[in-house]
């Protein structure tokens, strides 16, 4: 195992040994030739006849590599590209899950090894829970913080809707992939991780307001990954090897803290809530999709801006709701951690991506929008909601 990541290691044996059921996550490796390892964990554990899933680009950036050296070393593999829409994306849909589901043939394979971002990883860790078939994880791009969480984002009938789903067995992350990503790629990973300030604060506020559950030890493993990427932005936005090292940490252990709580509250507040709003509309129109990690760094621009506002200027959408008076104290001393709108969008400019809605071509009129309905979405008293609810 690399020594990026044995802090993570550490932090699923302490679980373990509190009692925490979790399954996956046999090795953890984030190194220059990782790929290179793929096959021989393959023979170690006696998984035969292996699949590997990926898309047109994540075939070039990775598949095509991996595919040959396991047959190299006589594997019997076979490749599966999973399709994209009428755009030209690819989603994590009903039509994917059909596809691979069929292609795969549970019958005829051995483990699913998911070549890819966040949306090849989330249909394969769905199909991969209701198959029962082990998956194995390579990132392509350090791009999201799902690469080995347990939770799948799935569109159902034009709706997002998380599924229980599994974890990786094992993770292989080669820096020598990663390092080439583009960095649209790198700057959205870095904008998934940034949101963690505006979802740490939201999970504070629905344990005390609302009385969901809260873990100290997870929120702090968030936090520390969160503040090693904003420690080392200028490293990420030049694409070095400290930079992509640092980020793909950071965002394997927000996918363990999401591993080890049983649900997404860690990393999923009301910017993710606006995240997958906005992809909910442009599904809805035909437009082509946004980038996740891009859109939930402006979206806890926006939020930063709109609790604020609230919190300490008290300028509320409608009028201040009965439950931020009575907690204002402790909610002004949380709010504290989370940094204004302008310092979250030079942030994201420093890691070279887009800073603001205008710049992902989301019309302010959908903003505003989704500022008003985005916390219907998922059950949970974030403070988006509490401020929705005194209509």
């Amino acid at each position: 195992m690399s020594d990026a990541l044995m802090n993570a290691r550490r932090l699923l044996e302490q679980m373990k040994q509190r009692g925490t059921a979790f399954h996956g996550l046999e090795l953890m490796l984030l190194e220059r030739g990782a790929l290179a390892q793929v096959g021989g964990y393959l023979r170690e554990q006696g998984l035969a006849q292996p699949v590997v899933v990926a898309d047109a680009h994540t075939y070039e950036a990775a598949g095509k590599e991996l595919l040959g050296r396991l047959k190299d070393e006589g594997i019997d593999v076979r490749l599966i590209l999973i399709e994209p829409d009428a755009q030209g994306d690819v989603v994590a849909d009903e039509r994917s899950l059909m596809q691979l589901f069929i292609e795969a043939a549970p019958e005829k394979t051995g483990c699913l090894i998911a070549v890819g971002s966040g949306t090849i990883h989330d249909i394969i860790r769905f199909v991969s829970h209701r198959s029962q078939l082990p998956f194995l994880s390579v990132p392509t791009a350090p791009s999201v913080d799902g690469f080995t969480s347990a939770g799948a984002p799935i569109i159902v009938k034009g709706v997002k809707q998380t599924f229980q789903a599994s974890a990786p067995a094992a993770i292989f992350a080669d820096l020598d992939v990663l390092m080439k990503a583009p960095q649209s790629l790198v700057a959205a990973g870095f904008g998934d991780m940034l949101g963690k300030y505006t979802s740490l604060f939201d999970w504070r506020h629905s344990s005390s307001i609302g009385g969901e559950p809260y873990d100290e030890q997870v929120a702090a493993i968030t936090e520390a990954a969160l503040l090693a990427c904003v420690e080392h932005v200028q490293d990420i936005g030049q694409r070095s090897e400290t930079g992509i090292r640092v980020l793909m940490t950071a965002l394997i252990e927000s996918g363990i803290a999401m591993l080890l709580f049983g649900q997404s509250h860690p990393a999923s507040g009301a910017e993710h809530h606006l995240s997958h709003y906005w992809e909910m509309e442009f599904l809805s129109e035909g437009r082509r999709a946004l980038l996740h990690g891009a859109k939930v760094g402006v979206a806890a621009a926006e939020i930063s801006q709109l609790y604020h506002d609230a919190v300490d200027s008290g300028i509320f959408p409608y009028a201040e709701p009965e439950g931020l008076a009575r907690h204002r104290e402790r909610i002004q001393d949380w709010l504290t951690k989370v940094p204004s709108p302008d310092r979250l969008r030079s942030l994201l400019k420093q890691a070279g991506g887009p800073s603001t809605h205008e710049e992902l071509g989301i019309e302010e009129k959908l903003v505003q929008r989704s500022l008003q309905e985005a916390h219907t979405l998922r059950n949970r008293h974030t403070l988006l909601r509490t401020l929705n609810e005194v209509r």
